[in-house]
């Protein structure tokens, strides 16, 4: 008895084990990765050939007039000599106000730290009275757009259902003229007389359909009816159109060109013309409920976006105002520091523009060619070529990029080449030039992009191909996680994160979207955080 019972126990252990081992359904795993910082590379990959000393085109960044121009064809020059000017008297007019809000930002965090005056205290409170009476103003705004928006929405559908009646009343008159053609023609067993009755009855049916249709939607008024009657008409209103077609084409049958009477041919036509013309009227409709739509959520939007504004004003002015009535705190000191800092970038900024007023020489050649004399107006790359320079280096290469890629491309970007007949070898080169012109392959609108290299290898030959890499884009130490975890629905980005066992989506604001499959994260995640992947 003893041996019965452990071996049942036994069996019972094993079962269990078994059942865990083999049986029990497995939790499907989740595959994540960590928000963390690093470099985000946005490049363009594409083929293109070796050339030998094909001229280069140079432009201006910038638009202006042409103050100086150093060389002369044939001249020799060198890789970043100065070749010509534009005229920068309004940047530098623009870089001394810039200067001079450098020293407002500076004065005003110098009073910062001084104190407010009772003078300063009484401005920020009107401020907020001020700021105040925009947000009861703005609010009010908001309601009455909303109900002008009602109102306009409304009227669009009711012209939506004047064209859904007038569509099935011209529908319900071409299958009158319909019947009364297969009743006086078309009796016979034929193919055109099977031909036009299947026709006929196909329009019956649709009439039936969208008759049922527009009376629902009269009766109920509600948007959704009206919106699935139209769909049903547009739909209806082709197979009808392409009924009269057949019916009118069995009427030139050579059995019954003569016999059929021109009155019902001329009819057809007519009918057709009509359903043709309904047609238009409802995809009009449709088209017109969409915009009013489309405006309507505009207009809310931006009303929306004058009530944020005034609030965001009115508690701007409340901090100032608390800020001014309290001593001065380290995030005010910093905000103030910043403003700083923005006139710093402002200035910089300006002196990089007049530094793009002067056109250098991307590499050792000779001037082939001026394009332009001094004092004329040049516009920006797009609209011609400066000076054409034949490079000394004896190797380029040109390759065609994508219009959307070439966008994000200026001179002096970074390149990586492998030549294919030197596959383990990657040169380092940079674009040189843009071509302004498109070029249109298959339909599909290029730009040239011209490469340069020093360090081409010894039997590299014209011709050959060179597969390229281009850097259009690099950030050092941003926030980023894998492309794949940032999802879009109903235009809000997000990622789901795993705390702990649960998910959570988060909204996020992205940046640069990395071609090392890596896109950058402004707002909404913090480093470390856990994100899951799809």
């Amino acid at each position: 008895m003893k041996k019965i019972v452990v071996a049942a126990a036994i069996f019972l252990i094993l079962g269990v084990v078994v059942y865990q081992t083999l049986l029990q359904p497995e939790e499907p795993e989740i595959e994540t990765a960590r928000a963390e910082r690093g470099v985000v590379v946005q490049e363009v990959s594409e083929t293109g050939q070796v050339r030998r000393g094909e001229s280069i085109n140079l432009s201006f960044e910038t638009g202006g007039t042409l103050e100086e121009i150093y060389v002369k064809v044939s001249e020799k020059v060198k890789k970043g000599d100065v070749l010509a000017k534009l005229d920068d008297s309004q940047l530098q007019i623009q870089l001394q106000e810039a200067n001079s809000s450098l020293e407002v930002a500076q004065a005003q965090l110098d009073k910062l730290l001084a104190g407010p005056t009772a003078q300063e205290i009484q401005l920020a409170r009107t401020s907020v009275d001020n700021a105040q009476t925009a947000v009861n103003a703005a609010e009010q705004n908001l309601e009455d757009v909303r109900s002008q928006t009602e109102a306009s929405l409304q009227s669009a559908y009711e012209d939506a259902l004047n064209a859904l009646q007038d569509s099935e009343l011209k529908i319900a008159n071409s299958y009158n003229t319909v019947q009364e053609l297969q009743r006086t023609y078309f009796t016979a067993s034929d193919q055109p007389g099977a031909k036009v009755r299947d026709q006929k009855q196909t329009i019956q049916e649709i009439l039936s359909e969208v008759e049922s249709e527009v009376n629902s939607a009269q009766q109920s008024q509600e948007n959704q009816d009206i919106d699935q009657a139209l769909v049903v008409m547009k739909e209806s209103l082709e197979e009808v159109f392409q009924s009269l077609k057949i019916i009118r084409e069995a009427c030139e049958d050579p059995n019954y060109k003569e016999l059929v009477s021109s009155t019902y041919k001329d009819a057809l036509d007519t009918h057709r013309s009509l359903i043709a013309t309904g047609l238009t009227n409802v995809v009009n409709a449709q088209q017109a409920i969409s915009s009013t739509r489309i405006s309507n959520q505009a207009a809310i939007n931006q009303a929306q976006a004058n009530l944020d504004s005034a609030e965001g004003q009115l508690k701007a002015a409340q901090e100032e105002l608390d800020k001014l009535l309290s001593p001065p705190r380290s995030e005010d000191l910093n905000l103030y520091q910043a403003q700083v800092d923005q006139a710093v970038a402002r200035v910089n900024l300006l002196y990089q523009k007049i530094q793009n007023t002067i056109l250098r020489s991307p590499v050792d050649g000779e001037i082939a060619f001026l394009h332009k004399e001094k004092g004329e107006v040049v516009q920006p790359a797009a609209s011609g070529p400066v000076i054409t320079l034949l490079p000394t280096a004896p190797f380029t290469v040109t390759v065609d990029i994508y219009e959307e890629d070439v966008a994000a491309m200026n001179p002096g970007n970074p390149v990586g080449i492998t030549l294919v007949a030197f596959p383990d070898q990657e040169i380092q080169g940079n674009v040189i030039a843009i071509d302004p012109a498109e070029k249109v392959i298959e339909e599909v609108v290029y730009y040239e992009v011209t490469i340069s290299s020093d360090n081409f290898p010894e039997g590299t030959k014209p011709g050959m191909t060179a597969d390229v890499v281009i850097t259009t884009a690099r950030k050092e130490n941003v926030l980023f996680v894998p492309e794949d975890a940032v999802q879009e629905e109903d235009d809000q980005i997000f990622v789901e994160v795993l705390s702990g066992d649960q998910k959570q989506r988060k909204e996020v604001k992205v940046g640069l979207n990395g071609s090392n499959d890596r896109t950058e994260i402004i707002e909404g995640l913090s480093e470390g955080e856990t994100v899951i992947l799809p």
